[in-house]
């Protein structure tokens, strides 16, 4: 991969790809949680230590320069995403992105009769927090379902389209499938009836470019322990004008601007969003990840892993027990199925061989449940990814046909 050129992206840079005894970790969850590669390690380990002081409060030198290094990382942030400044919150993970979204959003602007489409492969955290407002709201939860090949359905979503529905909340990348979504298509169905439109981005974000002027949505939300950064962090985008017009969701030190007993103002957003003392140490690491990402060119992680997708998918294809799901050109994560072997089974075996899937329902239990498996195993690739994590896997397989006959 052309990363590998310029001295980034290789295994080499990656210290969590080694076994303690210094042999190689076929890791292929990426799609869960992305290694990390030194430098951001080296970012964290300096926020924490030399460079440590709390932020927006303190007079005092290294205060007013980890001040200026967390903002620093919010502009980052924001170039990484085609966004501005004032339309990101740092939020602990994409999950609280989304549970703020509908809290906040929600609760300002649904209504008993209200409808928010969802689609059958969301993951958990764009499924559960829509349930949860729209049950003290009254709104009411659409699901629209899946083409032949795994792709979330427009034609369908066209036809839920009412002026009752009020968001579309839609994963960008499929966690489980990795079919790509056509959010630009999304996005002009959805404000076609007036409707708002969230992204859950966290597969995107780590290899396809973004621009959120060209993508058309609302909301983004993505994690940034996916993005090779640390957990902890993740990042909400929204359109300055909604985010300007909802209503905090926590209270406390820094989203304030004066309080008293009688009353309390709140500060612009996105500081508005910020309750409490913020990841700062994850932040700016996390704007250092973005800088190890670009270097490297997502265009050329989207390609190198979509390809690696593609060779591991026509090898599975040559097993006659093996099945395959989601579309042929799935963004890097390729999920399948062995007959007569539960994927829980195939991932400990594959653990004896120094290579980890992930195996289970991937906080996608309606997806499996339309697929009619209980759970599948998944291999996901990074941009640390190459064919000898493939090579692993299918000897890997092989041993595991050979002891279930």
């Amino acid at each position: 991969m052309s990363g590998a050129a310029n001295g980034r992206g290789s295994k080499a840079d990656f210290p969590g790809l080694l076994n303690s005894d210094g042999s190689a970790w076929h890791y292929l969850d990426t799609a869960a949680t992305a290694q990390k590669p030194r430098v951001v390690i080296e970012a964290m380990a300096r926020a924490l230590g030399p460079d440590y002081a709390t932020v927006h409060r303190g007079v005092y030198t290294r205060s007013a320069e980890m001040t200026l290094g967390y903002e620093a990382a919010r502009r980052r942030i924001a170039r990484f995403i085609g966004g501005e400044e004032h339309e990101v919150v740092f939020v602990r993970g994409a999950t609280e992105a989304i549970n703020l979204v509908a809290a906040s959003w929600g609760r300002a602007n649904l209504r008993p009769g209200d409808r928010i489409v969802l689609s059958l492969l969301e993951h958990h955290s764009n499924i559960v927090p829509w349930q949860m407002i729209a049950e003290r709201t009254g709104a009411v939860i659409d699901v629209c379902p899946l083409t032949a090949d795994h792709r979330i359905d427009l034609d369908a979503l066209e036809g839920l389209l009412t002026p009752r529905i009020r968001m579309v909340a839609l994963a960008h990348v499929s966690n489980v499938l990795g079919s790509v979504l056509d959010a630009r298509r999304a996005a002009t169905l959805a404000h076609s009836v007036g409707a708002k439109l969230m992204l859950d981005g966290c597969q995107a974000a780590p290899r396809m470019a973004l621009d959120m002027a060209a993508l058309g949505c609302d909301f983004y939300a993505f994690s940034g322990h996916k993005l090779y950064g640390p957990t902890g962090v993740g990042v909400l985008w929204g359109r300055a004008e909604l985010l300007e017009a909802m209503p905090p969701w926590q209270g406390g030190g820094a989203m304030i601007e004066q309080v008293s007993f009688a009353r309390t103002t709140y500060a612009p957003a996105p500081q508005r969003f910020e309750a409490g003392t913020p990841m700062i140490a994850e932040a700016i690491a996390l704007a250092v990840a973005a800088d190890y990402v670009d270097a490297i060119g997502r265009e050329h992680l989207l390609a190198h892993e979509t390809a690696l997708a593609a060779t591991l998918r026509a090898a599975l294809g040559g097993f006659n027990s093996v099945r395959l799901f989601g579309p042929q050109d799935s963004a890097g994560i390729v999920s399948f199925g062995i007959e007569g072997v539960h994927p829980h089974d195939l991932g400990t075996i594959l653990d004896e061989e120094n290579v980890a899937i992930r195996a289970g329902h991937h906080c996608a239990q309606p997806l499996m449940e339309a697929l009619g498996v209980p759970a599948t195993a998944r291999a996901s690739f990074g941009l640390y990814s190459d064919e000898s994590d493939i090579a692993a896997l299918l000897r890997g397989i092989e041993r595991t046909q050979r002891i279930f006959g």
